[in-house]
């Protein structure tokens, strides 16, 4: 569960980091290499997972301090938050607290900032007045907001809506989507789609027809 949480925080706040860069990018784009300065860079990693680190030890804490009774079987094919919290005997009031205020901080925070910046991008490509331009730069952010989308939706849903709500089968299809759907998706957005990664995969493709 800790890993689990570390690693879904860190890709929060990582979308929202690469938001913001594309934001500098397109917004400033004079200003961008003083602006996204490898140190400012550096400090958005270790802050993700600082943070994330944090909130998962919170989270991990406050969910195995509950007695469990019962049936050990979860209604998941991993030990997430709510299926767990499902098992305890002893009122969860807190533990959902806890989600709303701490891991909201952390996925609505990030997913504001996020949409802050490409609401500020969209704005700024309205304003463009060429047609090549336009398409490039939206061709880009839309690929962007699709994994955004996917991701943020569906850990929204999960973690925020109120317990009454739960069906059985319904934690693992919604997990799916941001446990595979999205990471999947990653790489064919954000790097399969770089000029400079698809030489390099071309040329290690050649090196190897030669052998």
């Amino acid at each position: 569960m800790y890993c689990f949480l570390l690693f879904g925080g860190t890709e929060c706040y990582m979308l929202a980091a690469m938001a913001y860069d594309r934001y500098n990018a397109i917004c400033h784009p004079l200003l961008y290499t003083l602006i996204m300065r490898e140190i400012v860079c550096i400090r958005h990693i270790v802050g993700s997972y600082v943070i994330s680190a944090v909130n998962s030890l919170i989270h991990t804490v406050f969910t195995f301090s509950l007695p469990f009774c019962g049936s050990n079987e979860i209604d998941h094919f991993f030990c997430d938050v709510p299926p767990v919290l499902e098992l305890s005997c002893q009122d969860i009031w807190v533990n959902e607290l806890v989600i709303f205020v701490v891991g909201g901080s952390v996925v609505i925070g990030s997913f504001i900032v996020t949409m802050i910046s490409y609401i500020e991008i969209i704005s700024k490509i309205l304003k463009l007045h060429s047609a090549s331009g336009k398409k490039k730069t939206f061709a880009t952010c839309s690929s962007h907001l699709i994994v955004v989308t996917i991701f943020y939706g569906s850990t929204i849903f999960m973690y925020f809506r109120p317990r009454s709500s739960y069906r059985i089968g319904q934690n693992s299809l919604v997990s799916l989507m941001y446990t595979i759907i999205a990471p999947l998706l990653n790489p064919f957005i954000y790097s399969l789609r770089n000029k400079e990664v698809k030489s390099s995969i071309k040329n290690v493709f050649l090196k190897q027809m030669k052998f």
